[in-house]
């Protein structure tokens, strides 16, 4: 049976997931506002996973015979000055992301809640990938600079990124 404790501590982190799905919502909004219609599918598939690693978190909840409490999202930016920034943003989102994660790992630990654990190992390698994913595209995006035709290249690439459910809820 979870605690108290860790199921407020996974409500939170329920909302901290949807709320970084909504910021990947605004982020492909404002990219298809600017006619890159690649990177505003790359934020879109984004906002699919964090939707869905929302729900992972609340079938967990739920298979433990705890109440998945939803919290209000706070508001997320619009737009972004171009779309460096953009990913920086992203980037600095998905650490923040990682912190969390390790905190609700490190809770679990003192809990002694080696169910949540063994459930929080797949969060910690989806984090380790998140954050490679972004570096890369900053990587691509700083060595083209404001070279339009690099911008288009990196948008195009961006827009074969195609949803894949993950992998615990393919049961």
């Amino acid at each position: 049976m979870i605690t108290k404790k860790m199921q407020d501590a996974i409500n939170t982190q329920i909302n901290a997931e949807l709320c970084s799905a909504y910021l990947y919502l605004s982020m492909s909004m404002d990219a298809e506002t600017k006619g890159l219609k690649g990177v505003a599918n790359w934020m879109y598939v984004q906002w699919l996973e964090e939707q869905e690693h929302a729900r992972i978190l609340e079938n967990y909840i739920n298979a433990q015979g705890a109440k998945v409490e939803l919290l209000p999202i706070t508001e997320v930016p619009k737009t972004w000055k171009n779309t460096l920034e953009m990913f920086r943003d992203a980037l600095y989102h998905e650490k923040e992301v990682t912190e969390n994660i390790n905190k609700l790992t490190s809770t679990a630990w003192h809990e002694k809640d080696f169910a949540t654990i063994s459930r929080l190992e797949w969060f910690i390698t989806e984090q380790v990938e998140e954050e490679d994913s972004i570096n890369y595209i900053i990587d691509q995006l700083e060595l083209v600079g404001n070279e339009k035709f690099g911008l288009y290249y990196i948008d195009q690439k961006l827009g074969e990124r195609r949803y894949k459910m993950a992998e615990p809820l393919e049961d």
